[in-house]
């Protein structure tokens, strides 16, 4: 079984902590974007939103999930009315970072029922903005506890669509579908296979493949060489622990 290429950490640099690799992780989703909104759902992907907007992604909007553009410092930029939201995502002008009770191999992702939905074991959230989302602009997925329980070789209810229904829907359904990428507390993946199946991008320093595919209820396409997730800049790090995230919330959402 392949391992990670590189090396870990080291040196005299602070300790970076999972929670802080999640949090470029998330960023690093934004990458290239331009002038987007970012609708971050979660405390690390909206402190990676944040961090994005202060260092690579300068033309990212932001909102306060109201009606208010906001810089990362949550100084107000301007309004947004929510015809004006709308808009911005049925013109594929946003880039959600969502989460998901389950994920399967092709990015279908469930958050309303676990069990037969006629009668399910558990009721969740429903799908809200999954189908619309997914359909109209790129979404990624942010999962805090990576495990089989999350990671099924098939979700009970389809909420956000994967690559593999929107195929089955048509040309309707793929002109503006897009998952860049879903992140998890022990790595990064993507969709960039021939099948466009979920494949493993990066390991979080410390996560071996071995541990990935052991918490994966289906078979990851796995590189020969799986690269670490980058190293944050002593920039970025000093922002996130100073300035974006001094109580240091991070690391309540994802242990090291």
């Amino acid at each position: 079984m392949s391992t990670a290429s590189g090396t870990s950490p080291a040196g005299s640099r602070p300790r970076v902590t999972r929670a802080e690799y999640c949090v470029i992780a998330c960023a690093e989703a934004w990458r290239g974007d331009g002038e987007v909104l970012a609708s971050p759902m979660g405390l690390i992907p909206s402190i990676g939103a944040r961090l994005a907007r202060r260092t690579f992604s300068p033309d990212l909007l932001l909102t306060d999930g109201e009606a208010l553009l906001v810089d990362p410092d949550g100084t107000v930029e301007g309004w947004l009315p929510y015809r004006q939201h709308l808009a911005l995502v049925t013109g594929g002008r946003r880039h959600v970072m969502m989460g998901a009770s389950q994920l399967d191999r092709f990015g279908n992702q469930n958050i309303s029922c676990v069990g037969d939905w006629e009668r399910p074991a558990r009721q969740l959230l429903g799908v809200r903005g999954g189908p619309v989302n997914t359909l109209n602009n790129p979404v990624s997925y942010w999962v805090p506890k990576h495990s089989r329980r999350v990671f099924v070789a098939k979700v009970d209810m389809i909420g956000g669509v994967g690559y593999d229904s929107a195929a089955t829907a048509g040309p309707s359904a793929t002109r503006f579908h897009r998952i860049p990428r879903v992140v998890s507390n022990l790595g990064v993946f993507d969709f960039a296979t021939p099948d466009h199946s979920m494949r493993l991008a990066s390991l979080h320093p410390g996560v071996t493949v071995e541990e990935v595919v052991a918490a994966t209820g289906f078979e990851p396409a796995v590189p020969d060489d799986v690269p670490y997730t980058r190293e944050p800049s002593p920039a970025e790090l000093t922002a996130i622990r100073e300035v974006i995230d001094p109580r240091g919330l991070r690391d309540r959402e994802v242990k090291g």
